[in-house]
């Protein structure tokens, strides 16, 4: 405890300090960082290949692996995320009440936000500039499984703070490997974290939103799911369907559950779905649409419409109208990424309506569930909280606001 006791201290300290840095300064220590990385390239690598060798779960080597590309998306995001105007100090609304009070909504850093993730190293790079961009220190628990990957990203981070004379602590990385490290961060360190956001699979945001007594930014899973019409070209579906299902597997904007309207099974299902296996992926149906086939498919089972596969696997499922899809979603779904993909624009927005996800989307892949992908430059998470912020969390929506009054003299009768 006397660790965590330290960082918490640290941070608190660091954020004090961090009030007082010019804007200018930070998007200098994102500059300089963007440079680190590119120096430090093969050394990057070199980690990362250490922990692809030790990984342990098979299934997550595709988001461990760090190679040129990736190094290059990560450079692109901090640098895409340094252009972004100062967050902090903007006044978000103002007006004047009969009495002559003035008031401004001015928005302000949140403080200290610990980050809990799996797997995916780029959440070092991107947490550390997002936090640091909108003004907030942050403390970084990365996964075991890209323990070497990440620990070399936060240290190349505090480089760049301590090179240009801001508090390295501003951004800290718990480098011990203990699970309880994790318990003691959830019950222990209220007085130093403002905000805790879980990066991960089921168990551990469903652990993080039981147990902290810190407020949590919750993104519990991504099963998403399209459901398709038969107004809808069958080109543009089967090419939305098979991006969305096939681009990254492992992502949590992959498409999980296909929802197909009865009446385009023949003319889209098939189609679609023999696309779907020719591409390489395993595809799980009712028995509607296993008739189609021969019953040569595997049947879906009802376990199969609440799991987040991760992989080259979908289940498909036959609805008979924009409403039992959206009920459906209502069901099984976790809040993330949902897309209709029709040309009935009042089904469209039945189902955008209807949907409770924190992204819909209409003829759109939900590959496009990812914080750059939407301008904000990278992000620190995808909310799936009813309460704000939702979807992508980008550096707008690592702010907090106070409403500051002003008078001349005024006093309520």
């Amino acid at each position: 405890m006397k660790y965590l006791d330290k960082l918490g201290l640290n941070s608190r300290k660091a954020f004090e300090e961090l009030k007082a840095v010019k804007h200018n300064k930070i998007k200098l220590i994102l500059e300089n960082y963007n440079s680190i990385i590119l120096k430090n390239k093969q050394k990057i690598i070199r980690e990362n290949l250490k922990d692809i060798k030790s990984a342990k779960r098979k299934n997550l080597i595709d988001r461990l692996i760090l190679n040129n590309n990736r190094i290059e998306s990560i450079r692109h995001s901090i640098n895409e995320i340094a252009k972004f105007k100062n967050p902090i100090g903007r006044v978000l609304e103002s007006w004047q009440r009969p009495n002559k009070i003035k008031i401004k909504k001015v928005s302000t850093p949140i403080g200290v936000i610990g980050v809990i993730y799996e797997s995916r190293p780029n959440v070092t790079a991107d947490v550390a500039a997002l936090c640091l961009k909108s003004g907030n220190c942050s403390i970084l628990k990365g996964g075991s499984e890209a323990y070497n990957s990440n620990k070399l990203l936060a240290n190349l981070f505090r480089e760049s703070l301590s090179k240009n004379k801001i508090n390295k602590n501003c951004v800290q990385f718990i480098e011990k490997r203990d699970r309880k490290v994790v318990d003691l961060l959830l019950s222990k360190m209220k007085n130093y974290i403002d905000v805790i956001v879980p990066r991960g699979g089921k168990g551990l945001v469903k652990k993080v939103q039981k147990f902290s007594n810190i407020h949590v930014i919750g993104h519990l899973e991504g099963l998403c799911h399209i459901y398709l019409e038969k107004s809808a070209s069958i080109s543009m579906a089967k090419k939305i369907i098979i991006n969305a299902k096939m681009r990254r597997t492992s992502i949590c904007g992959a498409l999980e559950t296909l929802l197909i309207n009865e009446t385009a099974i023949k003319s889209h299902g098939k189609i679609i779905i023999e696309s779907l296996i020719s591409s390489g992926c395993e595809v799980l149906v009712d028995s509607k649409i296993n008739k189609l086939f021969n019953n040569r498919l595997k049947n879906a089972k009802e376990i199969d419409w609440k799991t987040e596969y991760l992989d080259a696997k979908i289940s498909v499922k036959t609805v008979k109208n924009v409403k039992e899809a959206v009920n459906h979603i209502l069901k099984y779904g976790t809040m993330h990424t949902d897309s209709i993909i029709t040309n009935n624009s009042k089904n469209a927005k039945i189902f955008l309506e209807g949907v409770n996800s924190s992204i819909a989307m209409h003829n759109v892949s939900t590959q496009f569930a990812d914080g750059g992908e939407f301008g904000f430059g990278g992000e620190i998470g995808i909310s799936t909280n009813k309460l704000p912020p939702r979807g992508p969390v980008g550096i707008n929506q690592l702010t907090s606001y106070k409403y500051i009054l002003s008078g001349k003299g005024i006093i309520r009768p």
